[in-house]
C-alpha cells in the first residue's frame, strides 16, 4: 500500500535514535519524515517549525471567531472604561 510521506526529508527509527539531533538538523528546519518499516510513522518538527504553526492555528482560530462576528453592532469603549 502506498503512502503519502508529506516532508522533503525522511528516516528511518534506527537512524533518529543513532543520532536524534542529525537527524533534525537533516531537515533543515523543515519536518522530517520518521519511517518505521518504510511506513511514515510520525513528523520529527523543529521546536521553530512547531511554534509557528500554532501561531498559524491560533490566527486561523481568531479569524474565524471574527468573521462569526461580522455584521453585529460595535460598542465603543474609552480606554478609561477598560
Amino acid at each position: 500500500m502506498a503512502h503519502s510521506i508529506l516532508a522533503a526529508t525522511s528516516a528511518s527509527v534506527t537512524e533518529l535514535k543513532k543520532n536524534p539531533m542529525g537527524t533534525v538538523a537533516a531537515g533543515e528546519g523543515f519536518p522530517v519524515a520518521i519511517l518505521n518499516r518504510n511506513e511514515p510513522a510520525f513528523y520529527c518538527v523543529p521546536a521553530k517549525a512547531y511554534e509557528a504553526m500554532l501561531d498559524r492555528l491560533e490566527d486561523l482560530e481568531l479569524n474565524a471567531i471574527a468573521d462569526a462576528r461580522e455584521g453585529q453592532a460595535i460598542h465603543k469603549v474609552s480606554l478609561d472604561e477598560l
